[in-house]
């Protein structure tokens, strides 16, 4: 791995890896099972440092602002890597917002550059006066400047330009973009922290692969799936694509050590292999089951990654031979899920992490990971439980090197989320004695009850696990209605059902409701028919949500469970 200490910048840790591994190859850029692109250190660097000479003799100057907007693909992290270069700053954008949410938040960045995929281009290109460069614009498509086609910005090869590690590196908008901007600004130095603590956790080898599935315009991917692995010479395979088919093809084919998921991906790989098991023969499947009980208890306290492949050989083989390192985040995660993935021996570890803290802040050991838990805090990360409650429940704050400098151009709500150093997280949590963190909820989405116990909604959603709907979440009445009474508030769930589901699927919550201590039940559910909306790591943006629900409902909506 490349020693970061001695580094300023990206920029300058990216060319060290270039320097170093010259002929490892470091990116593999595959749609479906076809390969578009494979592409060496030397030949990755020679391309970004083509594209950089481009934008400084374009004029483009340390510290100005270029958007990325484009799906995974090596052109991504091409232009990353040249912006670092050329001294800019980042503007990392979702690809699957709005044009018109596209627009604001070019404005609001004041990114004078625009990197972007041609679709997306062409409901841009009559409104944002910015100078753009398109990427896969066809022969027969006329640009006028300032536009110009990626395959023709290029320029004699750039020296990279020096930045202090304080220098502003990107500015990344977090979830939810409705309403207030909210553009937090990360530096060199919280990228180069945030790095380096990964790395004293669990470090990746030089030539090892990771399988990039996550938008790389998310904080999640832009870490673990290019600047941590180019700087431990491992290959990045950009998959451009979630179907989960290919994503265990992948798996398989490539060899891979390490990827990053998200709870609803991880989920959809748990429904394949138990629908695989389901159709073992009797006979053949007591014995994986007995073969499953007997790698559970030997590998209770610590994973033994070689016994599991053995015991389990033919599961093993068909998802991922070779995983060293399987990490979860980005939203809630079932702890059943988690336990499943143990149970066969795989190294899923879950964590927890901010965009206003560059990431990760908490991460379950690989080699021997909780399910019940989002893990201890990353070396060089002060956690505290804010105002806890007599369980010991508070608001987490955090604090350390990663943190962000603040939100662009919003003093007020700086000043609201960090404190004397601390981020507030407005995550409600508390830790155990043996330093782990766990989370319970958000602190505006949660009831008191009349006897005085706190309950929070995300907590009550595991029960409902696996029934037979789309998508549904749990609110608190007077989150969702500011109206409602605080003396009797009640939780309420929001269900998309599935095609052909109804009274069956109400029915199978309302028996599952019963189940639960009396303070812990559902006092109703709205029906809804629209697809939940979505943050890039596919985490529901309840706020989004909630704010459609008060828009079309009131509270004499909710039918009784």
């Amino acid at each position: 791995m490349i020693d970061l200490s001695g580094h300023a910048s990206l920029a300058s840790a990216l060319a060290a890896a270039v320097e170093r591994w010259p002929e490892q190859t470091c990116l593999i850029e595959l749609d479906r099972d076809r390969e578009n692109h494979r592409l060496t250190y030397r030949q990755f660097g020679d391309r970004a440092a083509a594209f950089a000479g481009f934008l400084q003799a374009s004029g483009f100057l340390p510290g100005s602002r270029a958007a990325i907007i484009l799906t995974n693909q090596s052109a991504w992290l091409m232009a990353a890597y040249a912006v670092f270069m050329a001294g800019g700053v980042l503007v990392p954008l979702d690809p699957k917002l709005t044009a018109e949410e596209h627009r604001d938040l070019i404005a609001h960045s004041g990114s004078g550059w625009l990197i972007v995929e041609h679709h997306i281009w062409i409901g841009l290109r009559e409104t944002v006066g910015v100078a753009a460069v398109v990427v896969g614009a066809p022969p027969k498509d006329v640009l006028e400047a300032p536009a110009q086609r990626w395959e023709d910005a290029a320029g004699p090869a750039a020296q990279i330009r020096s930045r202090q590690r304080n220098d502003l590196a990107c500015i990344v908008y977090s979830s939810g973009t409705g309403g207030r901007p909210k553009g937090c600004m990360l530096s060199h130095a919280n990228y180069l922290e945030q790095c380096a603590a990964l790395a004293e956790v669990h470090r990746m080898a030089e030539g090892e692969r990771y399988l990039s599935i996550l938008p790389t315009n998310h904080a999640i991917d832009f870490m673990a799936g290019f600047i941590g692995p180019f700087v431990c010479g491992a290959t990045v395979i950009h998959l451009r694509t979630l179907r989960p088919e290919h994503v265990r093809t992948a798996l398989t084919k490539y060899g891979i050590t390490h990827v990053t998921l998200v709870p609803m991906i991880l989920k959809n790989l748990e429904t394949a292999i138990r629908a695989r098991l389901d159709a073992l023969p009797a006979g053949k499947r007591r014995i994986t089951n007995a073969l499953v009980g007997i790698n559970t208890a030997l590998t209770r306290h610590r994973l033994r990654p070689a016994l599991s492949r053995r015991l389990l050989a033919p599961i093993h083989a068909s998802v991922g031979p070779s995983l060293r390192a399987v990490f979860v985040g980005g939203a809630f995660t079932d702890p059943a899920t988690l336990q499943f993935f143990r149970d066969l021996g795989f190294p899923v570890a879950n964590g927890y992490g901010l965009t206003e803290a560059c990431t990760v802040l908490t991460l379950n050991d690989v080699s021997n990971p909780r399910t019940d838990t989002v893990g201890t805090p990353l070396p060089g990360v002060e956690v505290q439980v804010v105002d806890p409650d007599r369980d010991g429940i508070g608001q987490v704050a955090v604090r350390g090197k990663t943190v962000m400098l603040g939100y662009l151009d919003d003093p007020a709500l700086t000043a609201e989320t960090i404190r004397d150093g601390w981020l507030l997280t407005g995550d409600l949590g508390h830790v155990d004695a043996g330093g782990h963190l766990h989370l319970v909820g958000r602190v505006k989405n949660m009831i008191v009850t009349a006897g005085g116990k706190n309950v929070y909604p995300e907590d009550i959603e595991a029960a409902f696990d696996g029934l037979p709907v789309e998508e549904f979440c749990v609110f608190a009445a007077s989150y969702l209605w500011r109206t409602a009474s605080l003396a009797d508030d009640t939780l309420v769930a929001v269900l998309r059902l599935s095609n052909g589901s109804g009274a069956d699927t109400i029915d199978a919550f309302r028996r599952r409701n019963r189940q639960l201590p009396d303070y812990k039940r559902l006092g109703g559910y709205v029906r809804w028919d629209e697809a939940f909306p979505r943050t890039p790591s596919l985490k529901i943006k309840r706020d989004a949500l909630a704010e459609r629900l008060r828009g079309r409902l009131d509270a004499g909506g909710v039918a009784d469970l």
